[in-house]
């Protein structure tokens, strides 16, 4: 019997002998991998995929990720993990649409391939080439995705590079993006059809037709002539089939389709805010002059024969100066990892100065700020103009409505406003964001974000006089390049007509209806359309009539400035041929007062703000912006939301906001609770019911980021950024109904 220890033993060799190889073991206790493919939508088409991918995180340079396929279909660029996730369905700001893996193809600005470790930006000749280790993507809400095609088959590898760059970077027809395809399928043209009849029953105004344009006469009290003469553009294919013009202008037909005023607003005093495009430059310098006074005299016949105009070509950026600058501000946010944002963090603010960016928002803050004056101070007609009258006419037209109306600050009626001057004003959307990707970069311009990036400044400066968020900027900036819609896609009215007729199905019958980007419904359900909403909006309080009819002059906004140009005659008895003289030499003498006087506007306009800054602050009245260095800042949340290394776990606005939201509920309770105490004066309840659904359903403020809806805090340790006291005392969870009196004193103080 051998020992087990005996040194002398021979040790056997082992008798079992496989017949089964390692690769065949690893199958069988392994199960067959379950081929994932995306969900979807109506019209959508896979054009390739390939797997394995590996995608890159962007936390550091460690090089690691997730394995899945990637997918490139008609309507966007997508992953899906072999991991399983449940993020996407824990998200309670959830886009339809789209996932945080998905990019829309009219959304990817730069496509980058990585050979031999050397980055380089992807054009039409480099496509048929090798395809590259690594595929960088650079999205234009500003996401970046990093792809490794090493793991996958050579074939495959190739197939969806060059499927990927085919589609998202070659010069389209209009015809192949998706929208049609999206609609033209017959479940979405009847849903679309449901959703125009349900928009239009909303409070959202299209301004296609002409009621309703004669309903925007009639609330502000416009004095000015409905022109329906280009129904079906027979005075020009460059102007909206509905709009309004001075009385005083004669016959449109001579004008060939350009050079005449357009109304935009009328002041409660009475002067208005008109817009216009160049003449011809092919006329001669006398014949411009002349056209210019024509113009100018219809203008001033519109109230007390006053008028200013304003060349917007020569006092702010032309359109490719904005390009230019938008192109350099971007780059600082396009982070692939986290040396490079603590490369860029070190030149932070020289950066963000040479790029001009905020100094070009700056400047047309100040020159709607100028345009305000000239109505709510002077009250006097002012007439914008540029050369094509679609572009910086409508930035400030817009801009100057916000300021002076508190409609447009109301969500509804800022939409009424983006349709009103943007798209029924034939603002060129298809060629200014390139969603066809055309060589000719001169017509390309941010020219919509710009002024979005104007009405954020607005809204963080005072947020309680506007009814929507930051959140529905950004999402609104988002939707820009999600080819669904019919907002952002043409370039004129005709343009959009044209193309729709042209595209349906049923073309003898009726044109495609494809949905405007306010169906918000298409993108979000009811609970993420909550984000939408300011909780600081201070809504307008509605007095109730009194019995007896007090005696009240014109209606006059509140916080108006005295008018210091004009003022009533104190005697009643003027003859007619002394009022006629009168008018002249004051037509003379006001025609000839140009907005680029010798005086400096920045001086007059800082007088202008410090007085208005004294007076008591009404979030229903003007509105001025501070122009101060500092005022004007970055807008975080779009341009920070996807760069893990600025996120504040437990901070930023989202946690106060939070806090807020949840007093607001509170206040709500507690109205409820006095109201059933004593019926016989029963409190009025605010009229805010979307409230009352969209808090706390994202849980506590303290484990969210400050990037909050957009990005959800990952699976990091989590350290409040608030004193944990303090923490304690924010996280009380007694509701202000059962709490005692003393407690009363803080929510004064909130």
């Amino acid at each position: 019997m051998l020992s087990l220890g005996s040194v002398g033993a021979k040790s056997t060799k082992p008798s079992f002998v496989s017949y089964v190889t390692p690769e065949e073991i690893k199958l069988e206790k392994e199960p067959p991998k379950i081929e994932k493919h995306p969900d979807l939508l109506p019209g959508e088409v896979e054009f390739c995929c390939a797997n394995p991918i590996l995608k890159y995180t962007q936390d550091d340079m460690s090089q690691r990720g997730i394995f899945g396929t990637l997918f490139c279909t008609n309507f966007r660029v997508t992953f899906i993990s072999d991991e399983k996730s449940q993020e996407e369905t824990t998200k309670t700001f959830k886009n339809k649409l789209y996932g945080e893996n998905d990019i829309p193809l009219m959304c990817v600005d730069h496509i980058y391939g990585v050979y031999d470790e050397k980055k380089k930006l992807i054009t039409g000749g480099l496509v048929k080439n090798k395809y590259p280790s690594k595929m960088i993507i650079h999205c234009k809400d500003l996401r970046v995705f990093q792809f490794c095609l090493t793991f996958t088959k050579e074939e495959d590898a190739k197939k969806i590079f060059q499927g990927i760059a085919h589609h998202c970077l070659e010069e389209r027809s209009l015809k192949c993006v998706f929208a049609f395809s999206y609609s033209g399928t017959p479940k979405m043209q009847r849903k679309c059809i449901i959703l125009d009849k349900m928009q239009r029953k909303w409070e959202t105004i299209l301004f296609d037709s002409p009621e309703d344009w004669t309903q925007e006469m009639k609330r502000t009290r416009a004095n000015c002539r409905l022109v329906t003469e280009n129904e079906n553009f027979e005075l020009s294919q460059r102007l909206p089939k509905y709009f309004v013009i001075p009385s005083a202008l004669g016959d449109l037909f001579s004008y060939q389709g350009k050079g005449f005023p357009i109304w935009c607003w009328s002041h409660h005093s009475g002067c208005a805010l008109f817009k216009a495009s160049l003449p011809p430059v092919t006329q001669e310098d006398g014949d411009f002059q002349k056209h210019l006074d024509i113009m100018l005299n219809a203008v001033a016949h519109n109230y007390l024969y006053s008028a200013k105009t304003e060349d917007l070509s020569e006092s702010l950026p032309t359109i490719q100066d904005i390009q230019q600058s938008y192109n350099k501000f971007k780059q600082f946010f396009l982070i692939e990892n986290s040396t490079d944002f603590w490369l860029s963090d070190v030149k932070w603010f020289s950066s963000l100065e040479s790029s001009g960016w905020l100094d070009i928002i700056r400047q047309c803050l100040q020159k709607a700020v100028e345009v305000v004056e000239c109505l709510e101070k002077d009250n006097t007609n002012v007439l914008i103009t540029e050369e094509e009258g679609t572009d910086l006419c409508c930035v400030i037209s817009s801009l100057v409505q916000i300021m002076l109306d508190p409609y447009y600050r109301t969500l509804m009626g800022f939409q009424s406003l983006v349709q009103k001057e943007w798209v029924a004003g034939c603002h060129a959307f298809l060629d200014r964001c390139n969603h066809l990707h055309q060589k000719d970069k001169e017509c390309h311009s941010p020219v919509f974000l710009l002024f979005l990036e104007c009405v954020w400044q607005l809204v963080q400066q005072h947020s309680p006089a506007f009814q929507f968020s930051e959140t529905y900027l950004t999402v609104l900036s988002d939707s820009v390049d999600v080819p669904v819609f019919s907002t952002f896609l043409f370039n004129s009215a005709h343009h959009r007509e044209s193309v729709m007729k042209a595209e349906s199905p049923l073309a003898q019958s009726s044109p495609l209806s494809c949905p405007t980007v306010w169906d918000w419904s298409v993108q979000f359900d009811s609970k993420a359309q909550n984000f939408f909403f300011n909780p600081l909006y201070s809504e307008k309080v509605k007095h109730e009539k009194a019995v007896r009819k007090a005696h009240k002059p014109k209606h006059q906004r509140q916080l108006s400035l005295p008018s210091t140009a004009f003022k009533p005659p104190s005697k009643k008895g003027f003859f007619k041929d002394e009022t006629d003289s009168l008018k002249k030499i004051l037509r003379v003498k006001r025609l000839s007062r140009w907005m680029g006087s010798p005086d400096s506007p920045a001086a007059t306009t800082r007088g202008f703000y410090e007085s208005w800054k004294q007076r008591p602050l009404d979030y229903h009245g003007l509105l001025l912006p501070c122009l101060d260095g500092p005022a004007v800042r970055v807008w975080m949340q779009r341009y920070l939301r996807w760069i893990p290394e600025v996120h504040i776990m437990g901070g930023g606005s989202v946690a106060v906001m939070t806090k807020l939201m949840e007093l607001l509920s509170q206040v709500q309770d507690l109205k409820r609770v006095l109201e059933q105490r004593d019926s016989s004066q029963a409190v009025k309840l605010d009229h805010r019911p979307y409230i009352q659904h969209r808090l706390l359903s994202f849980g506590s403020s303290g484990r969210l980021s400050s990037s909050f809806p957009f990005a959800y805090s990952r699976n990091r340790s989590f350290k409040p950024i608030i004193p944990t006291g303090l923490m304690q005392s924010l996280m009380v969870t007694d509701s202000l109904a059962s709490q005692e009196d003393e407690a009363s004193s803080f929510v004064s103080l909130v």
